[in-house]
């Protein structure tokens, strides 16, 4: 089984077969914390923008572990209802308005920090280019992606190192190209396709961002 030494490696790794597709007007996004240090090397392969969608859940009263959906920062945040949930209690998405003001709020404060007071990319007519670190049961990268489709972008692409075989069937309807470098057999964990899995911290995150616009404002490519 294939794995990698660290988040970096892999983005390496998925630099490689990201480039090879050739778009034309990328942009590269990443779900924080661990997807930035994968897509930092892509962004900076590509000589594109480095963006996040940081998605937060939005849980039921009560029981704020059941997701009745979940919110997506962008140039106009998102929300993603999850509609089985609602109708099953009997609510309407209206009545959890407070807590999607909640949970953007907190998005707020992260794109803040993360980001450095930068705007949101616009994605309209861009090739974006989502990457986490791996996929296991694809929650959160659902919800963003519903999110992106509504930013009308040119095409959606998901990229990850690891993933479960069969992932790119659960996406089809999401994404236009699907990339995954590692499928092991059997799946346990997204840390198992790496030798070095740490949690990434918010300093890794920061760095990694500062210097991919930097490499954009100065068109220093190295």
């Amino acid at each position: 089984m294939r794995r990698f030494l660290n988040r970096n490696e892999a983005g390496e790794a998925m630099a490689d077969a990201v480039a090879a597709l050739g778009f034309p007007h990328p942009v590269v996004l990443a779900l924080p914390r661990g997807g930035v240090p994968v897509a930092v090397p892509v962004a900076q392969r590509l000589d594109a923008p480095l963006d996040l969608l940081l998605v937060r859940k939005i849980g039921m009263p009560g029981q704020p572990e059941l997701a009745a959906g979940a919110v997506v920062n962008g140039v106009a945040p998102q929300t993603v209802w999850n509609r089985d949930v609602l109708r099953a209690f009997g609510i309407e998405s209206s009545d959890l308005a407070d807590e999607v003001d909640v949970q953007l709020g907190l998005i707020g404060e992260r794109r803040r920090i993360y980001l450095e007071g930068r705007a949101p990319i616009n994605l309209e007519g861009r090739d974006a280019i989502l990457i986490d670190d791996g996929i296991a049961t694809g929650a959160t990268a659902k919800a963003a992606l519903m999110a992106l489709r509504n930013c009308a972008p040119a095409s959606v692409t998901l990229a990850v190192p690891i993933a479960p075989t069969g992932t790119a069937a659960d996406f089809k309807d999401l994404v236009d190209r699907f990339l995954c470098l590692a499928s092991p057999e059997p799946f346990f964990a997204v840390g198992q396709g790496y030798v070095n899995f740490g949690q990434t911290c918010d300093e890794e995150v920061i760095a990694g961002l500062r210097d991919a616009s930097r490499r954009m404002e100065t068109g220093d490519q190295e």
